[in-house]
């Protein structure tokens, strides 16, 4: 009887002994998998304060738009001002146009005060942005003063260029091709654009039929 007791001692010690192991074993897991979790965490509250994207695969370029849509107000020294404009300086006019791509409306409506006029061609080019970004069809506008030796305007369409602007990121030094030419005034603008969030000021270039007069 002694000998059957002992014996069952013995499985009872073991089996409790198993049983502790297996729970050493779970709260080490727990906790290994606690420790990953904080980690992970960590690493994207990092990378968020960072301010790096968690996915880039929605990133988006824009063109003529964010802070490009301002610039620096200067003009080249060959660029004539207009003698007799529709629109003079400091006059009150209404943007008809959208030259925002990306399909969003920030110019077109936008009440805004002329800054300057002058007397030109102006083209719309298509390019690809020396950076590498996406293709640019039909980008309005580039002025016949901003090309690398052009020659006399105005210049026929697909005529190639290289573009000597900064209207957009990976636009300076890019090869370009003439889509349309119009020779007219070209206006700079001080506006707010139409949602209200970003104060432009010098844009370059509307042309003249772009804009309308203010009411009064």
């Amino acid at each position: 009887m002694k000998k059957y007791t002992g014996l069952a001692m013995l499985f009872l010690s073991l089996l409790l002994l198993l049983a502790a192991c297996g729970g050493d074993e779970s709260n080490n897991n727990d906790s290994t998998n606690e420790e990953t979790t904080q980690e992970e965490q960590t690493e994207g509250d990092s990378s968020k304060e960072n301010g790096q994207p968690e996915d880039d695969d929605n990133s988006t370029q824009g063109g003529h738009g964010g802070n490009h849509m301002s610039s620096d107000g200067d003009v080249p020294e060959e660029l004539k001002i207009a003698e007799d404009p529709a629109f003079n300086e400091g006059d009150t006019v209404i943007i008809e146009a959208e030259h925002s791509e990306g399909g969003e409306t920030m110019m077109k409506g936008a009440e805004a005060t002329v800054t300057g006029a002058f007397t030109t061609t102006a083209y719309a080019v298509s390019f690809t942005p020396t950076d590498g970004g996406d293709p640019v069809t039909n980008h309005k506008w580039i002025i016949h003063e901003e090309l690398e030796d052009p020659g006399e305007a105005p210049l026929e369409e697909g005529t190639e260029v290289t573009l000597n602007a900064d209207h957009m990121e990976g636009m300076n030094g890019a090869k370009a091709t003439i889509d349309t030419a119009e020779e007219t005034t070209v206006y700079m603008l001080d506006f707010t654009t139409v949602h209200g969030d970003q104060e432009v000021t010098d844009h370059k270039w509307v042309t003249e039929d772009e804009l309308s007069a203010a009411e009064e």
